[in-house]
């Protein structure tokens, strides 16, 4: 029997590029563009909007100064949830050890994410235009015991803060990636030492 040739997906980025927004249902199970299908990925970045990768590129920034294999997308917990589970399916398969999940407004996308797998999903609320990111917080926050959602701050800082996380939990089984958290705290430490205060007249 023939195969038929599909495209790449073209919603996707691993380790760097745009985030474009999702494609036909057939792409979505294919391998990115930069990545083979056999290809480890060990960070699934997932976002309700492609206007949500001004934030989200935060984590995937973070995860690339580690060096973790990461692939970004844009589904719609709403929109394209058949295409929403196909990813997170693929995903699993190919490695996966945590998901971080940005959406904004009622933010079903990381409760979403997390009814369908075991892997740990760290949440991002996205600002909002007439709350300011409250409703994406709570809408969040709030999930119902039994299906846990960590939720970081709102915005630019929680998409860097949820990447961290998730550095400091594979950092748990990896003494490479270990060394380079502590090395990263102590840049940190040593910035705020080195920080001086400027005089006014």
């Amino acid at each position: 029997m023939a195969t038929k040739k599909t495209s790449p997906k073209k919603n996707a980025t691993t380790q760097a590029g745009p985030v474009k927004s999702a494609a036909k249902k057939q792409a979505v199970a294919k391998p990115a563009a930069k990545a083979s299908a056999a290809e480890k990925i060990l960070v699934g970045i997932v976002m309700g909007s492609t206007s949500d990768w001004d934030v989200m590129k935060e984590a995937a920034q973070v995860c690339r100064e580690f060096g973790i294999p990461y692939e970004a997308r844009a589904l719609s917990a709403h929109r394209s949830p058949a295409e929403l589970e196909v990813w997170i399916s693929e995903m699993e398969k190919r490695g996966c050890q945590a998901f971080i999940a940005g959406a904004g407004g009622a933010a079903h996308l990381a409760g979403v994410v997390a009814s369908q797998t075991i892997i740990p999903i760290f949440a991002v609320p996205m600002p909002s235009k007439y709350m300011k990111g409250l409703d994406s917080l709570l809408a969040t926050v709030q999930m119902p015991r039994g299906i846990p959602v960590p939720t970081l701050a709102i915005g630019e800082a929680g998409a860097a803060n949820a990447a961290l996380a998730v550095v400091a939990m594979l950092a748990l089984h990896d003494t490479d990636l270990r060394k380079k958290l502590e090395e990263f705290r102590s840049r940190q430490s040593e910035k705020v030492r080195e920080a001086s205060l400027l005089e006014f007249a």
